[in-house]
C-alpha cells in the first residue's frame, strides 16, 4: 500500500448513549471494555493485508507500514485520550505460516468514549473533500440465532490430542502445550454482528469485546497495552472453572491458589513475557505473587508486568515480540508451534493471535483473541468458526482438558443461540 498524505482530526462531542449503534452491522470494527472503547463509523479508509510472508515477520511488516502512514499524516488531536487522533485497528495470524492474512484497518470515522469523554475522529486523504456530514446511527437487524457443531477436532480427536501432546511432554520434548478445538456452523445472511458484540460486551464487560474483519469475541487476556509510553501487561495462566455455589466457588478458587501444576505453567507464562520484553522497554517489573482473577465463569491466576517503552517502538514492535506468549502457544515455544501443527487438525487462523488498536504515537491495547470466532461472509448464509483451547502440561488430564474447552466455549454459544 503506498504512503498517501493523511488528515485526522479529533474533536471532542456530546455523549453517545451506544457506540456500537453507529458501526457497519455487517461488518463492525470494535474495541470496548466497561462500555470505553472505540468504533468505526462507515466504510474503512484503509486496510493493509499482510499474507504469510518468508523473511519479515508479518507484524514487521505490518509495523513499518504503520510508521510510513503515521509519518504522512498531519494529526489534530486536543482530546488526547486513548483511542483518540489516528488509528488502526488489527487482528493478526496465530502462526506465521497460516493461511489467514494478518491485517490492518484504518477507519475514515471513530467514536470513542473514556469516562464520561466522547469525541469523533474523521480520517481522509488530503486531496480527499471534507465531510461535514453528522454521523449516522444505523438500527438494530432483528435477533438472529446460530448453530455451532464439532468442526475439524471432534471430542474424542481432541482426548487423543492431547494424550499425544503428554507422550510428547514425558519425553521431554517440551512442558507445555496449548492444544485448541473447533466448532464450526453458520448463521443467517443478513445477520447483524453487532448484536453479538453487544451481548458479549455486556456479558462479560471485563473482557476485551473486539470485532476486527469479520473476528469476534471477548478476551480476558491482554496481550500488552501502552500508554503515555508505560508500558502495561497480564498474563493469565491456571485456570479452573467457577463453582455452582459459595462453597464450591471457594473451594475452586482456593484449590487454584494452591495447585503447582497450575502455579508451575503460570510461572513459564510470565518468565516467557518478562524476556521478551526485556530488550524493548526500561524499568520492567512483575509482580512477585500471581492474583486470582474472577470472570463470570472462570477463576485465572494472573500476574501483572509494567515497564517504560523504548524510544521510537510502537506497541506493534511490543505484538512482534511477545506472541505467541507460553500462555497461548507453551513452553518451549517453537517445540510448542511445532506440536501444535502436527497436533491440531486445522489452522488457527487469528484464533489466539493479537488484536487490538494502535496509534500514531506508538499507543495502543492488545488482547490475545480467546473466547472468539472467525466470521466470513459467502453467497449465502455466513460461515462461522469458534475456538477455544486449554494449557496441557504433564499430569494433565484428558477429559478435564476437554471439559475445560467446553466452558471456555460458553461465552461464544451462548450468545450466538
Amino acid at each position: 500500500m503506498h504512503t498517501t498524505h493523511l488528515i485526522v482530526e479529533t474533536r471532542e462531542i456530546d455523549p453517545v448513549e451506544d457506540l456500537l449503534a453507529y458501526a457497519d452491522p455487517a461488518r463492525p470494527l470494535a474495541w470496548l471494555r466497561r462500555g470505553d472503547g472505540i468504533v468505526a463509523v462507515g466504510e474503512p479508509l484503509a486496510e493493509v493485508r499482510q499474507p504469510s510472508a518468508a523473511g519479515l515477520s508479518r507484524t514487521a511488516a505490518l509495523a513499518n507500514a504503520w510508521r510510513g502512514m503515521v509519518a504522512q499524516a498531519e494529526i489534530s488531536d486536543p482530546v488526547d485520550l486513548p483511542g483518540s487522533g489516528l488509528v488502526a485497528f488489527g487482528a493478526f495470524a496465530f502462526d506465521e505460516e497460516s493461511a489467514a492474512d494478518s491485517v490492518l484497518v484504518v477507519p475514515s470515522q471513530v467514536l470513542g468514549r473514556h469516562g464520561d469523554r466522547f469525541w469523533e475522529t474523521r480520517i481522509r486523504l488530503a486531496a480527499s473533500p471534507v465531510s461535514e456530514e453528522p454521523f449516522a446511527t444505523q438500527p438494530y437487524g432483528p435477533h438472529w440465532a446460530g448453530t455451532v457443531g464439532p468442526g475439524a477436532q471432534s471430542p474424542q480427536g481432541y482426548q487423543d490430542s492431547v494424550r499425544r501432546a503428554l507422550t510428547r511432554i514425558a519425553d521431554g520434548e517440551l512442558s507445555k502445550v496449548v492444544l485448541a478445538r473447533d466448532l464450526t456452523g453458520s448463521i443467517p445472511a443478513g445477520s447483524d454482528l453487532r448484536r453479538l458484540v453487544r451481548a458479549l460486551s455486556t456479558g462479560y464487560p471485563d473482557t476485551w469485546a473486539f470485532a476486527v474483519d469479520g473476528l469476534i469475541g471477548a478476551s480476558p487476556e491482554t496481550l500488552v497495552t501502552v500508554h503515555d509510553g508505560t508500558v502495561t501487561a497480564r498474563v493469565l495462566a491456571g485456570t479452573i472453572g467457577r463453582g455452582a455455589d459459595a462453597d464450591a466457588d471457594t473451594a475452586a478458587s482456593s484449590h487454584l491458589a494452591s495447585s503447582t501444576k497450575d502455579l508451575d505453567e503460570h510461572q513459564y507464562a510470565v518468565q516467557s513475557v518478562l524476556a521478551s520484553l526485556r530488550t524493548h522497554t526500561r524499568a520492567l517489573a512483575a509482580s512477585e505473587q500471581p492474583f486470582l482473577l474472577k470472570l463470570p465463569n472462570l477463576f485465572h491466576l494472573a500476574t501483572d508486568v509494567e515497564g517504560e517503552l523504548a524510544d521510537g517502538e510502537s506497541a506493534l514492535d511490543l505484538v512482534q515480540v511477545l506472541h505467541p506468549t507460553a500462555a497461548v502457544a507453551g513452553t518451549p515455544t517453537p517445540a510448542a508451534i511445532a506440536a501444535i501443527r502436527e497436533l491440531e487438525p486445522f489452522d488457527r487462523g487469528r484464533y489466539a493471535g493479537p488484536v487490538g488498536w494502535v496509534d500514531a504515537a506508538g499507543n495502543g491495547e492488545w488482547a490475545i483473541a480467546l473466547r472468539c470466532a472467525q466470521f466470513t461472509a459467502g453467497s449465502g448464509e455466513i460461515a462461522v468458526t469458534a475456538y477455544a483451547g486449554a494449557g496441557i502440561v504433564a499430569g494433565s488430564d484428558p477429559e478435564s482438558e476437554l471439559l475445560e474447552t467446553r466452558v471456555k466455549f460458553r461465552p461464544l454459544v451462548d450468545a450466538l443461540a
